[in-house]
Order: C-alpha cells, then sequence, then structure tokens
C-alpha cells in the first residue's frame, strides 16, 4: 500500500514539474516592444521595370487574433500579381502569410504559395517556438536560433528596430529561414533622403543590404532600399539595378497606419487624400 502512495506521489511530482516547465516555457519569448504597426494596416506597392507597370503587391496585418500556444499573433498577408502586358508574358500569382507572436515578433507559422509563369511553390513551415526548431512540409526538422525569422515576419521586426541614434555605416541584421536555409539578412545605413513618390515627398532611411555580389547584382549598393523616417518604418521606394535592366518598387497607398506618417503632399493629390484618406493622419508640411 505504502509502495503504490509513493509511486502516486511520484506521478504527481512529475505532471506538477512538467506543468510548472510547460507553463514557464510559454513566458520564455522575449518581449519586443511594437510602436510600428498594428492589426488593419494595409500597404500596397507597385512594381516598375522600367516605364511598364509590372506588378502590383500588397501586405496586410489582418484583423484576426488566432492563438499559437495560448499566445496571440497577428496574421499578416502578402499578395502579389502582374499586371497587363507583363500578366500575360509571364504571370505571378504570390500569396505569403505568417503568424507572427504579438509580444516576441517571431513566427510560428509561415505559408507560402508561388506560381511563377507555372513554376511552383508550395512552403509550409511550422517554427516550434519553445523547441527552437522549425518543421517543414517535407517533413524535414531543423534546428533554429531563438529570434529566427521567415521572409514576410523579418520584415515587420525589422521595423520595430530603434533608429533614434542611427549613424551612417551602422548594421543591423535578422536570420531569415527560407528555401530550407538559414540566410543572415544584413543591412547597412547609409543616411537620409527625401523620397518623391506619387504620395508626395517623404524624409526616408535608406539602406542598403550586404549581398554577396555575383549573378543578378554588380556591386553591394545596386539595390537600395527606403525607409519612413518616423515610427511606422514603413518600406516607401526600394530600387535595384539588375545585369539586364532596373526595377523600383513604390508605396502608392496606405491604411491604418499605427503613427502619423510624414510626408509632403503634392497640390495634385490634397484633394485626393481628402476623398479617399478623410481619416488618415498626415502632417503636411508644406505644398509642393
Amino acid at each position: 500500500m505504502m509502495k503504490k502512495i509513493s509511486f502516486l506521489i511520484l506521478i504527481m511530482i512529475f505532471e506538477l514539474l512538467s506543468t510548472s516547465f510547460k507553463i514557464q516555457g510559454e513566458y520564455d519569448l522575449p518581449i519586443i516592444k511594437n510602436k510600428a504597426f498594428q492589426r488593419g494596416e494595409k500597404l500596397t506597392y507597385n512594381l516598375h521595370y522600367g516605364f511598364i507597370d509590372a506588378a502590383t503587391a500588397t501586405l496586410s496585418v489582418t484583423n484576426e487574433k488566432i492563438k499559437f500556444s495560448n499566445r496571440e499573433t497577428y496574421h499578416v498577408v502578402g499578395v502579389g500579381k502582374t499586371n497587363g502586358i507583363t500578366d500575360w508574358i509571364f504571370k505571378v500569382r504570390d500569396r505569403y502569410e505568417s503568424y507572427i507572436d504579438e509580444k516576441a515578433l517571431v513566427p510560428w507559422l509561415f505559408t507560402r504559395r508561388v506560381n511563377e509563369g507555372g513554376y511552383i511553390i508550395n512552403q509550409d513551415y511550422i517554427f516550434k517556438r519553445f523547441e527552437n526548431k522549425v518543421k517543414t512540409e517535407k517533413n524535414n526538422t531543423y534546428h533554429i536560433s531563438d529570434n529566427m525569422q521567415d521572409m514576410i515576419s523579418a520584415f515587420y521586426q525589422a521595423r520595430t528596430f530603434d533608429f533614434s541614434e542611427i549613424k551612417i555605416g551602422d548594421e543591423f541584421s535578422i536570420d531569415c529561414f527560407m528555401d530550407e536555409e538559414v540566410f543572415p539578412v544584413k543591412i547597412m545605413f547609409k543616411g537620409y533622403e527625401n523620397i518623391k513618390i506619387e504620395l508626395g515627398k517623404i524624409r526616408c532611411m535608406k539602406f542598403i543590404p550586404l549581398l554577396q555580389t555575383g549573378r543578378v547584382f554588380k556591386k553591394e549598393d545596386d539595390l537600395s532600399f527606403f525607409i519612413s523616417d518616423d515610427e511606422n518604418h514603413v518600406l516607401v521606394k526600394a530600387k535595384a539595378d539588375i545585369l539586364f535592366g532596373a526595377i523600383e518598387v513604390e508605396l502608392i497607398d496606405c491604411k491604418g497606419l499605427l503613427n502619423q506618417i510624414n510626408y509632403t503632399l503634392s497640390f495634385y493629390n490634397i484633394l485626393n487624400q481628402k476623398k479617399t484618406h478623410p481619416n488618415n493622419r498626415l502632417f503636411i508640411l508644406t505644398l509642393i
């Protein structure tokens, strides 16, 4: 009888220990302060190849609050598709989804559905955050670091970086799991520029990625991108000089921003902004 009681007590102890570790595990992830984005945000971009409007892309933070391991997430959806003559020549239909931990800003689930001219990619990455592992649709499992990102979540975590004391030459890095490999993404700050787009003129921070030169880019600074110099840290424009031409990505619409975006409206867009974004918090500095 005593042996049976002792055995039951031992089982209870193990259960209590496993429960405590499980509860502790739920809070092992770091907390990152997010002042850059919120649910309901939608960014729309045009991709230009020379004078051709080749494609449109959107990045949306849905209003969903889906939980993974009892933790709430941001559900981010990225959609890209070709337009006009480009759609006829080389049709692209891409969809990316990421479920990003609301507090730690790391992904729990990433899905990629790509159809580019008939070339199909279907990827599903399940991130086991408390085990530092990721499992792919091929049933392969990889060990990952605490802050491992996917292609979408990397962009959103980078937007939360503190750039208040940034200096030219400063470097930032994020590890990204992509195509069953770990890619260390590194960027360097190159200074400030006022970028003129259809919406107006926006003061931006200029960054370049630290890439291996070779097949596509002639040199390191052939790819540059411009991030709004405000708390939103929105991608405003990206320019890529490649071996067979140049590509530009430009912000053409932004809705549901967490913070006001500071830009100078062109005279042409003032009435349009009032009609299409009556509640958008804009700070109009001067008129062009």
